[in-house]
């Protein structure tokens, strides 16, 4: 009997809990929840510097001369592709706005310090959050268009809510078209090529896996500046109401290997 109860001891020491958890307040909840995450966060920032750190000593280990010229040789490429995308990306803006790029923000690099492996396309931890002034909603953005949307702040970290989540919705435009349709994430397996869904299309469009569509933000809604990429339209297929089309989404595949985001953070506190 008492082997017995000492084999079912922790499984009834969950049950107390999670009938406890159960019946807790939701404001209770809220407040554990969020200081839990400021608990844990120091343990998540101090891993990512630790990776950090290894990586820079891997890179101690080969001769100076193979590091110069490989060096050399990654800033050739960047230097080409920075300009590439800066003049891709000016010219979109400047059309759609009639402005500088982004008037409205500055411009704040976060490293990536973890990602969530339970919703691997859910969301993502920076090593950034109120002491450097990132606000909830702020957009965050790569080279490649969007990365997501800040869904929770804290003292030296914050949650990015990915474009891949079923959870972000976004008012956008086929690239070249000025009628808005609405983007939503999907629901996406860990390490799978990440996609989404659009809705409301009009039935004029058309798109294909072998003819993609760019999709860009519209700039409606006042979170996203408008130019901005979402991701590439594969498909367009009649809704079922036959009024409008929907379609899928193929989202930018290093978006599974982030390790830096630049957050927008809106000038005068907006």
């Amino acid at each position: 009997m008492f082997k017995r109860f000492t084999q079912t001891r922790p499984f009834a020491t969950l049950g107390i809990v999670i009938a406890a958890w159960l019946v807790l307040p939701v404001a209770l909840k809220t407040f554990l929840r969020a200081g839990f995450f400021e608990f844990t966060a120091p343990l998540t920032v101090a891993a990512s510097h630790l990776r950090d750190l290894q990586e820079y000593w891997a890179l101690r280990l080969h001769r100076n001369r193979e590091l110069i010229e490989a060096g050399r040789d990654l800033a050739r490429v960047n230097g080409f592709y920075e300009y590439t995308v800066q003049q891709a990306e000016i010219g979109t803006l400047e059309k759609a706005l009639g402005l500088p790029a982004l008037p409205g923000f500055r411009f704040e690099a976060a490293r990536v310090a973890q990602r969530d492996l339970s919703g691997w396309w859910q969301r993502l931890v920076i090593r950034k959050g109120r002491n450097y002034g990132i606000p909830l909603g702020a957009p965050v953005i790569f080279t490649g268009g969007i990365v997501g949307r800040v869904s929770e702040v804290y003292a030296t970290t914050a949650v990015v809510e990915l474009v891949s989540s079923p959870n972000f919705r976004l008012a956008a435009l086929i690239d070249g078209d000025t009628r808005p349709l609405s983007y939503q994430g999907g629901i996406n397996r860990p390490f799978a090529p990440a996609r989404g869904a659009i809705e409301f299309v009009p039935l004029d469009i058309t798109a294909a896996a072998s003819a993609p569509r760019r999709l860009v933000s519209s700039g409606l809604g006042g979170v996203f500046p408008a130019g901005l990429t979402v991701g590439q339209v594969t498909m367009v297929e009649p809704s079922a109401d036959g009024l409008f089309k929907t379609g899928e989404v193929a989202l930018d595949p290093r978006l599974s290997e982030l390790t830096e985001v630049t957050v927008l953070v809106p000038l005068g506190g907006k």
